[in-house]
């Protein structure tokens, strides 16, 4: 891949993704797949003004090897550096980067429910300094492509090739190319330009229909709104964007309303395995029933993990013609599949989806039916024919998506 479309990559992560400010830490979280990339990564960041990055290197096949040999025990412990570290995150307030390379398929034939079970242990030790921080950091997932996941996407490829093919996709569908910081400051606008119609409606519930199956009733907070693209920290007020790619623009539900057959688009990949073919029935906000033609047990386990985890903390809404759709490509990463077409999220909701929330505790937000989770696994429901009709508290119904798409 030609260095000067890399590097302008690398300069919008650094100024657009994180919007890094003179002397804020930099931490960044990746696989070893692209570490020229991350250098260039790492040097835009220092040109923002970082006084200190810090890259933290992982290899999915080590990953599992710890997670088969480990006990559960283990695996449980949250470690007094972990503690210093996640200290050291709500004093400082560093930026957050994750550059995903993940293989799809990395982690099968590792122990779903220990996993589980090791993640379930350490959630509450961990919450309230994820809490400290809520709204606070600027933060950016972005991708890079590893070998293992460019061969799933383009198996009948060299290895080389299937990963310049991949570089392809994940930069056209960043906006790398011409003048990203301007293509980003324009998509940003006409996101807030579809948040601002949907919030002046003040919707109480929208409801989806498809052909393959997917009858769904949610309902929405009366004090909640929309929001897409890139976002404001409390305090700081930085403006950032949290994925590259993203074309969605989103809501947090009111929890417990919810009622209805959503029936998936496409394949989940969760803790390393892909959930394929799958539906799930909500009743009261919950989660009743599950079926998945493949990993069916771990689609259970997922909707398991805690009480919050059965309900949802999302509803995102993205043309069926997207510019990721159009790819024509299923990328087996949730980052992409997410940013094709229409998504919902079970678990853990958005405490900046609320009027307000600045001036709210987590508690607060909580009450106010924003959903509480130790996950947040967004999962694709969108189709070339989906209808989504939203419902005012006065009963007036507004086509918002007819045949996989936006009407307004």
């Amino acid at each position: 891949m030609e260095q000067a479309r890399l590097k302008k990559y690398a300069e919008l992560i650094a100024k657009c993704g994180l919007n890094v400010q003179k002397g804020q830490e930099v931490n960044i979280s990746c696989g070893i797949d692209q570490p020229e990339f991350v250098a260039y990564v790492v040097e835009e960041c220092y040109k923002c003004g970082a006084s200190k990055v810090r890259v933290d290197w992982s290899y999915m096949p080590v990953t599992k090897i710890n997670y088969n040999y480990r006990t559960l025990e283990s695996l449980s412990e949250v470690t007094e550096e972990e503690i210093a570290r996640f200290k050291h995150r709500v004093d400082k307030l560093p930026c957050r980067l994750w550059l995903d390379s993940d293989d799809p398929d990395g982690l099968d034939g590792t122990d779903s429910e220990k996993i589980s079970k090791a993640n379930i242990a350490r959630f509450p030790i961990i919450k309230p300094y994820r809490d400290a921080v809520e709204n606070k950091e600027q933060w950016c997932i972005a991708a890079v492509p590893g070998k293992e996941w460019a061969k799933k996407i383009y198996p009948q490829l060299a290895t080389n090739d299937a990963v310049e093919k991949l570089w392809e996709d994940i930069l056209y569908c960043s906006r790398v190319d011409g003048d990203p910081i301007a293509a980003w400051k324009k998509h940003n606008e006409n996101l807030a330009k579809r948040c601002k119609f949907l919030n002046d409606y003040k919707f109480d519930r929208l409801e989806y229909k498809s052909a393959n199956g997917t009858d769904f009733t949610v309902g929405l907070n009366p004090v909640g709104k929309f929001n897409g693209g890139g976002e404001r920290t409390i305090g700081q007020r930085v403006y950032f964007n949290p994925n590259i790619p993203s074309e969605e623009v989103f809501t947090t539900p009111v929890r417990g309303i919810a009622d209805g057959k959503v029936v998936a688009t496409k394949p989940l990949s969760y803790q390393g395995k892909l959930i394929e073919n799958f539906w799930m029935k909500f009743k009261d906000g919950k989660v009743v029933e599950v079926y998945a033609e493949k990993n069916q047990d771990l689609l259970e386990k997922m909707v398991s993990m805690d009480e919050g985890a059965a309900y949802l903390g999302e509803c995102a809404l993205i043309a069926y013609d997207s510019p990721i759709n159009n790819t024509g490509i299923l990328f087996y990463n949730t980052l992409f599949d997410e940013n094709a077409s229409c998504h919902l999220a079970l678990g853990r909701g958005f405490n900046d989806c609320i009027e307000g929330y600045e001036n709210l505790s987590v508690e607060e937000c909580e009450k106010l039916g924003v959903n509480s989770s130790m996950i947040h696994v967004d999962f694709m429901i969108g189709s070339k024919d989906m209808s989504i009709i939203g419902v005012t508290k006065d009963g007036k119904r507004v086509q918002i998506f007819k045949d996989g798409n936006w009407v307004i």
